[in-house]
């Protein structure tokens, strides 16, 4: 056979890699499982690295065709055996590579959304890719700042307008950036002959604020009530948004002798 025509070599995992892994089959001394990122690679559970303890029934831990995310702990890759640990992974460990995964199958959704939006263009699709590939992490990374932060994530990928936009028009459709919302209501009194317009003032004055990433917005709710509302990617943008907006409000009506206060809601999170 020459070395053209030789099959694949099989990719393998590294020694403390986390897996995601489908239970095959259960046995009185471990448990059987494919690995679902390396080919359904076949790999091992052994009972003693189930759980801390002595353990009675396996399918408490694990049950055919189950999905269960493992660590690696031994391979020998001239025999091709991989052991494998269920009691070494962490939930925080496992919150996170479940993350990944999904992440990873979004991706893969998302490509082959622009595959067939770009005609089945090959080389296009390559091309995108690469680009992101070379400017972030992962193509997940790079799709999901596309949607949220639009032309000026695309600027810096360098690829012409009929690559741009398709992509910018597929990751906007298949993500969804989640929008948290802080808020609150003011009670605000000015006493003078121009209370109406020093109100006005100081409200028009805390929607205009400038919190890079926090959208500020006030509504009446009937006098001296109004609701102050900040939209953001997360909760600490949005308080410093809520902050900045609270102290400009206040320092406008203070030089109006206005008096102000005000009382948080309950917070809110939302997908845009």
């Amino acid at each position: 056979m020459t070395i053209e025509n030789a099959p694949p070599v099989q990719s393998m995992p590294d020694e403390g890699e986390l897996v995601l892994a489908t239970v095959r089959e259960i046995t009185a001394h471990g448990v059987y499982v494919t690995l679902d990122e390396y080919n359904r690679l076949p790999a091992f559970l052994h009972i003693s690295e189930i759980a801390t303890g002595w353990v009675r029934d396996i399918e408490r831990y694990a049950k055919p065709g189950q999905k269960i995310v493992l660590k690696v702990i031994r391979i020998n890759r001239i025999r091709k055996e991989i052991d494998l640990s269920l009691r070494q992974v962490s939930g925080e460990e496992r919150r996170a590579k479940i993350i990944e995964v999904k992440k990873t199958e979004r991706a893969t959704t998302i490509v082959d959304a622009l595959k067939a939006k770009l005609n089945n263009n090959e080389a296009a699709v390559r091309k995108i890719t690469d680009s992101i590939l070379n400017q972030y992490d992962s193509l997940y990374d790079g799709f999901e700042d596309i949607a949220r932060r639009g032309p000026k994530a695309l600027q810096k990928l360098g690829l012409e307008i009929q690559l741009a936009e398709p992509l910018e028009q597929i990751a906007k459709e298949k993500i969804s950036i989640p929008i948290v919302e802080v808020r609150g209501v003011m009670d605000i009194r000015v006493k003078t002959s121009n209370g109406i317009e020093v109100i006005k003032s100081a409200l028009r004055s805390g929607e205009e604020v400038k919190t890079s990433g926090a959208q500020v917005k006030v509504t009446y709710l009937g006098t001296p009530r109004y609701r102050l509302i900040v939209k953001a990617e997360n909760y600490k943008v949005a308080e410093r948004g809520l902050q900045n907006a609270l102290e400009r409000i206040k320092t406008v009506l203070e030089k109006s002798k206005g008096k102000f206060s005000f009382t948080r809601e309950e917070s809110r999170k939302q997908l845009e």
